[in-house]
């Protein structure tokens, strides 16, 4: 099962553009930008996917990836 992971500011927002999953999974507020990089990191090297060196970093979040999947 791969998973989309990715960094916001604004949860609801990008929870939105991601086409509202069903599964929607955050984590944070992140004590600061390089803590919050270094998880997106860890995640995208155990091989999920996803946009690094966005805007955002106060939170993270992933989803199941799927047919209907708006990444």
């Amino acid at each position: 099962m791969a998973y989309y992971v990715g960094l916001t500011d604004d949860v609801a927002d990008r929870k939105q553009q991601h086409g509202n999953p069903s599964d929607w999974t955050t984590t944070g507020p992140f004590s600061s930008e390089q803590a919050a990089r270094d998880w997106e990191k860890r995640e995208l090297a155990k091989g999920h996917k996803g946009g690094p060196g966005g805007a955002g970093w106060r939170y993270g979040y992933w989803y199941t990836i799927t047919n209907t999947t708006v990444e």
